[in-house]
């Protein structure tokens, strides 16, 4: 956790746990979730930083099961948006796949 500017930032790793990573419905309902916030809100790998508001930058991070990434905010509700989207991450690992 940082302080930037009087406005916090706020950095948690997930690991993609869902067999088939996170694909386009579950990709969706995180999309809307980020979106929901103030919050900039993005997605950290080691091959960018892709923002979570958007579904094709979402899909482009191309999540995995098994990889990880940091989930970003920045913003007046940055601790909130963290908070619901690792959580939307862990709910995604206990789905049934298909």
């Amino acid at each position: 956790m940082a302080k930037t500017d009087s406005v916090l930032l706020i950095r948690r790793k997930v690991k993609i746990m869902n067999e088939l990573g996170l694909h386009a419905r579950p990709a969706a309902e995180f999309v809307r979730a980020a979106q929901a916030f103030r919050s900039e809100i993005w997605i950290l790998k080691r091959e960018g930083r892709f923002s979570a508001g958007s579904i094709i930058e979402v899909l482009m991070a191309n999540l995995n099961c098994g990889d990880s990434a940091m989930i970003e905010a920045q913003g007046p509700d940055a601790e909130k948006a963290v908070a619901r989207l690792v959580g939307l991450v862990r709910k995604f690992a206990e789905e049934d796949v298909p």
